[in-house]
C-alpha cells in the first residue's frame, strides 16, 4: 500500500492530507516567497518521478516528501526568513539549518518518518559540496535528488527581493551546466529532455 493510501486509511480516522496541507499554509503565511513554492515543487517532482518510471509507492512517497521539503523554515526567525536583500553569512547559517529542523519535525510521526532522509538532504549536490553532510553521488536519496532540481527551478523561476525571475530558459540552461555538479546526471538529463512536462506547474 502505498504512503498517500497509509495517510487516508489510518486507524485513527485522521486525514493526513488535510494536516500535510494545514502544515505547508503555516509556512506559507510565514514566508511569503514560499506561498505556492511546495506545491509547485510537488507537482514538478510527481512528474519527474513519473518520467522516471519509479514504481508508484515511491512516487507517492516522494511526492509528498516535495510538499514538505521546506517544513523546517518554521524554525527560522521571520527577520532573516522575509530579509528582502541578500543574506549574511550569519543568516545564511540560520537559513541552512532547515533541512534537519524538517527531518526532526517529520522523525516524530510514526506516517511521516520515512520522509525524513528526503527531506533532510534535498540540498545536498552530486559533487559532495552540498548540506547538511556533504553527501555525495548516490549516497544521497533518490527523492532528494529528484526535488533538488525541482527546488532549483522553482528557486530560479521566481521573483526575490533581491531579484526579478529567471526565464525557463535561462533555467534550463543553468540546470544543464551544473549537472554532475549539483544535480544527479541522470535524473537531470531527463529533466531536460521532458522540460515541458516537468516545468508544467511553473508556467500556471
Amino acid at each position: 500500500m502505498n504512503i498517500e493510501a497509509r495517510f487516508e486509511l489510518c486507524s485513527d480516522g485522521i486525514d493526513y492530507h488535510e494536516i500535510i496541507e494545514c502544515i505547508v499554509s503555516a509556512l506559507d503565511a510565514k514566508d511569503p516567497y514560499t506561498a505556492g513554492h511546495s506545491q509547485r515543487v510537488s507537482e514538478m517532482a510527481l512528474a519527474l518521478s513519473g518520467v522516471l518510471g519509479l514504481p508508484e509507492a515511491e512516487v507517492d512517497k516522494i511526492h509528498v516528501a516535495a510538499h514538505l521539503h521546506d517544513i523546517g523554515k518554521i524554525g527560522v526567525p521571520d527577520a532573516i526568513l522575509n530579509k528582502p536583500d541578500r543574506l549574511q553569512e550569519e543568516e545564511w547559517a540560520a537559513i541552512k539549518k532547515h533541512p534537519k529542523t524538517g527531518a526532526d519535525i517529520l522523525s516524530k510521526s510514526r506516517h511521516l518518518n520515512e520522509l525524513k532522509d528526503i527531506v533532510l538532504y534535498h540540498h545536498e549536490s552530486y559533487d559532495g559540496k552540498g548540506y547538511p553532510s556533504g553527501l555525495k553521488g548516490k549516497e544521497i536519496p533518490l527523492g532528494a535528488r529528484i526535488i533538488a532540481i525541482c527546488d532549483s527551478i522553482d528557486a530560479m523561476t521566481s521573483d526575490r527581493g533581491y531579484r526579478k525571475a529567471y526565464s525557463l530558459d535561462y533555467c534550463y540552461e543553468e540546470i544543464k551546466k551544473n549537472l554532475g555538479k549539483m544535480y544527479d546526471p541522470d535524473i537531470g538529463a531527463l529533466a531536460l529532455l521532458h522540460w515541458s512536462k516537468v516545468t508544467a506547474s511553473v508556467k500556471k
